[in-house]
């Protein structure tokens, strides 16, 4: 029988020691790897149309349009986008949140344990937050004993209108008075929420406006106490437009029907800021917090104006992060320019992760990130600004501190650091 000899990398080996073909062990593993790419190659082989494989094409699919199926609160795409990510677990300089409602007399937000909202504010740099939701009498009162006064320096508290008594013959003095009592309670400002200019009637089913006169002794009185106005009137933009396919925030409004304003039974979102506007140029000597960057942020030109015109008025932007943080450019101009006038609000629940979210919207220049609470105000992504230290500083609370320098004195406002 003739020899045949091979390395142990071939297949087979006879030895002429046996009369038998010895297949060893290792060979068979490679033989058989071997017949499989070479069956693999030979399948990918072109041939003369018998293969089932579709080509590679350019055109969309026949049933494109009925595949498209999946529904939108479904849709939670990954982006692939490679990008730095910077976390921020503290801010930079201390801050004071200026639009919060926690543990308030209102119930806007789920109570939190006092104790577990100052852990979170420990844990990233946030000095105090101010309540804003704090009504009046012994509901004031008792957010002031349970989040104040335990607290020293950690929490204001605001007081609000009682639009119970928008009838009585002497609603403005009414409410003078009830503004002084609060004040003395230790409420440090004054907050308008959006139902006035789109919710409060008076008996005859008419809707109470913005410059209503019957509230310009409250607005003065405001001035003489030194206390600021936080006020809230319209609200997104979109929220004027038909709830359709052209809706931006379609889904918010699906979630919320009774945030819709469109349609005849209500004003013009124009029209109510343009009554806001005239109160705040009729009291120069009260200073007006605009909420919600002046509740036009999708519109900066606007704010820009108003901000230029009226210098008795600052804005904050709380839960409007969505809206600046998607027009970084043209965001960081804003804040650049009216580093004076503008503070930091969230108006949001008091989380860890709610705060450092918006600390690295300012701080850094990290690019196309969840704003929080994405995608409930809309689609889209923001991007960070990455704010200079003097601009940081004078926001997150140097101009908060000078809007309540009043009081700089008073137990409740003292620094515990």
């Amino acid at each position: 029988m003739p020899e045949i000899r091979a390395c142990r990398d071939r297949i087979l080996i006879l030895e002429p020691t046996s009369n038998k073909l010895k297949i060893r062990t290792p060979i068979l593993f490679f033989a058989l790897w071997f017949g499989w790419v070479y069956l693999a190659a030979q399948n990918t082989k072109p041939d003369s149309g018998n293969s089932t494989t579709a080509p590679i094409g350019y055109s969309s699919a026949p049933d494109a349009e009925r595949n498209k199926t999946l529904l939108l609160k479904d849709f939670h795409p990954v982006s692939m986008l490679h990008a730095p990510v910077h976390e921020i677990p503290r801010a930079k300089y201390y801050v004071i949140d200026v639009h919060s409602h926690v543990n308030d007399a209102a119930g806007i937000d789920e109570h939190m344990p006092p104790k577990r909202v100052v852990e979170v504010m420990d844990a990233t740099n946030v000095k105090t937050i101010v309540i804003l939701t704090g009504m009046w009498g012994t509901k004031l009162q008792h957010v002031i004993d349970e989040m104040v006064k335990p607290f020293p320096g950690r929490f204001i508290v605001f007081t609000q209108i009682d639009w119970s008594k928008i009838d009585d013959p002497n609603f403005s003095d009414e409410m003078v008075a009830q503004l002084d009592d609060a004040v003395k309670r230790g409420a440090r400002g004054l907050k308008v929420l959006k139902d006035l200019g789109l919710g409060v009637r008076d008996k005859s089913g008419k809707l109470v406006t913005v410059d209503d006169p019957r509230l310009d002794p409250i607005w003065e009185e405001c001035g003489r106490l030194g206390i600021p106005v936080s006020i809230h009137v319209t609200d997104p933009e979109a929220f004027f437009h038909p709830v359709d396919n052209t809706n931006e925030r379609y889904e918010e409004l699906i979630e919320h029907p009774d945030w819709s304003f469109y349609g005849d039974k209500f004003p013009t979102k124009e029209s109510i800021l343009a009554a806001r506007d005239r109160v705040f140029a009729r009291h120069p000597h009260t200073t007006f917090v605009a909420l919600h960057v002046a509740n036009w942020p999708e519109n900066l030109d606007y704010v820009s104006g108003l901000l230029e015109k009226l210098p008795n008025v600052m804005v904050e932007f709380g839960a409007r992060e969505a809206e600046l943080g998607r027009q970084p450019g043209r965001a960081r101009e804003f804040f650049l320019k009216f580093q004076d006038r503008i503070m930091f609000g969230t108006d949001n629940e008091v989380t860890e992760e709610m705060y450092r979210n918006h600390f690295r919207w300012l701080e850094t220049g990290d690019e196309y990130f969840d704003y929080w609470g994405y995608p409930g105000q809309g689609r889209w992504k923001i991007y960070g600004m990455q704010l200079p230290d003097e601009v940081l500083e004078k926001i997150y609370h140097l101009n908060a501190e000078k809007l309540f320098s009043k009081f700089k004195q008073d137990p409740a406002l003292a620094s515990t650091r």
